[in-house]
């Protein structure tokens, strides 16, 4: 596939999403289907919370381009390179977006809304999707994990479903954070061969720069669970049918350190919460997003300063995988000390500020 190829596909998505957002925002409101305003919510009008509709549905019809491109106009077998192992993503996409709609519409329970995602996941490995080996960091070869490669990977998905949906409580934040997440790993798996994963990859960039329109602030429209979630066990597929089977496998710091500013709000979250004896579960407002409010950002600044360190991780992340063993170590080190810098300067394991500004989708549970 050329450039011009993935940027038809992105086109294709951007396209469909931006066309029939406004539809479903106009259809969840008139069902009422809306996050109401009130208390200490940000925004002040009743806002629609099924965006990930448009999201799917401009994902999907990007994929069914690829896929007809391939049948009719001889683009190659990108799709069909990932066989049985790409079936189970999609179809695990398609069963934790139907989870997600229905947690919007009627609000499953935590176990309920674990066990979507678990049944999610295992279609997705019963399809061959997992982690057999990683590249040893310390070393050249392979780490074969065996039958513990099946709870590796099921930890890795659903953990991955979950930091997106923790992560959506600013204005084009998740959709951004993605999109970033999803240009690195559309670039790795282009330059390992991975054509499948980086199919996937631009379809995904298409859908979120689509729905990006709506949901930048000030937003006319939130993702709810079905895109959160949506988002993030697409990122999963891609990166497990992408870098983790490229030729030469890799350590997994790699797609971590993609992802790394949901995967650290999320950690710092737990240690949070366990240093001041708080349930792991519940929520708070001392995520990433809340210190900068507090810190004097408006949400706009906010959403920027987080896509410029997701930014900086992905290049990290791309940097790693073609560099020597040491220069890697290097490099891990060397972000790692620079979010520990920011999370010390943010405060992220002290207690959260009460009086911190609320996220603007209050209907997000768990952040």
């Amino acid at each position: 596939m050329s450039a011009r190829h993935y940027l038809f596909v992105i086109a294709v998505g951007a396209f469909v999403t931006l066309l029939l957002t406004p539809l479903v925002r106009a259809l969840s409101v008139r069902l009422g289907l809306v996050d109401e305003p009130g208390g200490r919510k940000v925004h002040t009008a009743a806002i629609s919370r099924l965006g990930g509709v448009a999201i799917f549905i401009g994902f999907a019809a990007a994929i069914a381009t690829e896929a007809l491109g391939e049948h009719y106009l001889g683009w190659g077998g990108t799709l069909a390179d990932g066989g049985r192992q790409m079936l189970g993503v999609l179809a695990g996409l398609a069963l934790i977006f139907v989870v997600g709609v229905i947690d919007d519409i009627v609000t499953l329970n935590p176990g309920a809304k674990l066990l979507g995602q678990l049944a999610a996941a295992g279609i997705a490995i019963s399809a061959g999707v997992r982690i057999d080996f990683v590249g040893n960091p310390f070393g050249g070869g392979l780490i074969a994990l065996g039958l513990l490669g099946i709870p590796v990977t099921l930890v890795y998905i659903v953990g991955f479903t979950n930091i997106i949906n923790l992560i959506d409580g600013l204005d084009g934040l998740a959709a951004g954070v993605t999109s970033i997440a999803a240009t690195s790993f559309l670039l790795l798996a282009a330059a390992t061969n991975r054509l499948d994963a980086a199919a996937l990859a631009a379809a995904l960039i298409g859908a979120c720069l689509g729905f990006l329109r709506y949901n930048f602030n000030p937003a006319s429209i939130f993702m709810g669970d079905s895109g959160a979630m949506f988002l993030g066990f697409a990122l999963a597929g891609i990166s497990l049918l992408g870098v983790m089977k490229s030729a030469a496998a890799i350590t997994l710091m790699v797609p971590l350190l993609i992802v790394g500013v949901p995967i650290f709000d999320t950690a710092s979250a737990i240690v949070r919460r366990l240093r001041h004896k708080r349930p792991i579960q519940e929520a708070d407002k001392g995520h990433i997003h809340h210190r900068l409010l507090h810190r004097g950002f408006d949400q706009r600044q906010t959403v920027l300063i987080i896509y410029v360190w997701s930014g900086a991780l992905a290049v990290g992340g791309w940097a790693m995988r073609y560099a020597p063993t040491i220069i890697k170590l290097a490099t891990f080190v060397l972000l790692a000390v620079l979010s520990g810098v920011m999370a010390y300067w943010l405060g992220l394991f002290e207690a959260a500020h009460h009086h911190a500004e609320e996220p603007r989708d209050a209907s997000k549970k768990g952040v």
